[in-house]
Parts: structure tokens; sequence; C-alpha cells
């Protein structure tokens, strides 16, 4: 079985352990137009086919810099949304990954951001900079973020989106990526008209 497909099988997994999460049906991952675990069927190389592309959900806040950020003024470039946190080893592994693709893909108009969920700002904050991180993170401790997208990502990290020039979900990755995962998909939604 190829990595994306055990990746949505482990994201069913997740989903129905994070079940209980409660929520009332006026948030934003219960509403009709929030994308839904159903429909976001990827192919082997994680990526989702055009016709079957769902909106981001609103995505603002502010960066461990303490900056805010909404990442629908990224709409024109293909957004790479990696959800992670400093206590979560698969995170740590794969960030020198993120860094990589990140480096090789911007002059293509790939901007990543982060989004640290449920993690204490300083633990987070020495992690970036340890790590060398030159994307900006949205700082998400309480997970309200997270909850925007609780059909599609699990509550654990990692999990990497690949957001289209429209601000369509494209690409879906469970668990830690590699640079084969991911600098291939991310240049095919870079390459798209």
């Amino acid at each position: 079985m190829t990595r994306p497909r055990l990746a949505a099988l482990a994201l069913v997994g997740g989903l129905a352990l994070t079940a209980c999460s409660g929520s009332t049906s006026g948030e934003v991952g219960d509403s009709p137009r929030a994308p839904q675990l159903e429909t976001l069927a990827t192919g082997d190389d994680g990526l989702i086919p055009e016709d079957d592309r769902q909106p981001l959900p609103s995505l603002a806040g502010t960066t461990l810099d303490d900056e805010p950020l909404d990442v629908a003024s990224y709409r024109g470039k293909v957004v790479v949304l990696n959800f992670w946190a400093s206590w979560c080893p698969p995170c740590r592994d794969e960030t020198p990954v993120l860094l990589e693709v990140a480096a090789r893909t911007a002059s293509l108009g790939v901007q990543f951001v982060g989004v640290n969920v449920k993690n204490d700002k300083s633990d987070a904050v020495a992690f970036e900079r340890k790590q060398g991180v030159t994307y900006p993170s949205l700082h998400d401790q309480p997970g309200q973020l997270l909850l925007r997208f609780r059909r599609i990502v699990p509550q654990t990290p990692p999990t990497t989106l690949i957001v289209d020039r429209q601000g369509r979900i494209a690409g879906f990755f469970a668990g830690k990526v590699r640079i084969t995962d991911l600098q291939g998909p991310v240049e095919q939604i870079a390459a798209e008209a």
C-alpha cells in the first residue's frame, strides 16, 4: 500500500479517536462548506484532483513572532501548511525537509506557513530558533485553529497540506514527510496555471 493511502487510513483512525473533542454545530469545521475527510481523496502522490479541491477554512492569528498573519493574504501563491509542535518527535525529524523544500520552491511562488498546535509558546520559539525555521508559524496553543480542520487534520501533528493558488486544499500528507514525498507535489501545484 502506498504512503498517502496509508496516511489516509491513519487519518481515519486518528479522527475516530478525536471524535469526542466536542464542538458545536456553529464552528467552521462543521459547516457544510468546510472540507470533509471523505472529499480529500488523494492520489498516490498525495494530491487532490483539481475538481475535488475544497476551499481552505479561514486561518488567521498571531505568529510566534507576535505578528498578525492571515493565510488568505497569500492568495495567488502556493501555500504549504505544516501543523507541528516542539514536543512531537516526527515534527523535529521533518523540519529539515520542510526547510529544504521551502528553499527549493520559493522562486516558484511557494510560501510555507507553520501552525504550531497545543504547544507552550516559549518552547515553540526555542524550537524554531534551534532548527533555523525561516517561515512564519501561527501559534495555536489552545487548538482553536486546528479545530477548523478537525475533519481533515489529525489532532496530533505532524500534518502537511498544500494549498493551490486559488486557496483550495490541493494536497494532504499525514505524518512525517520526506523530500521525495513533498517536493514533487509542491512543484506540480506551483506549475498549475
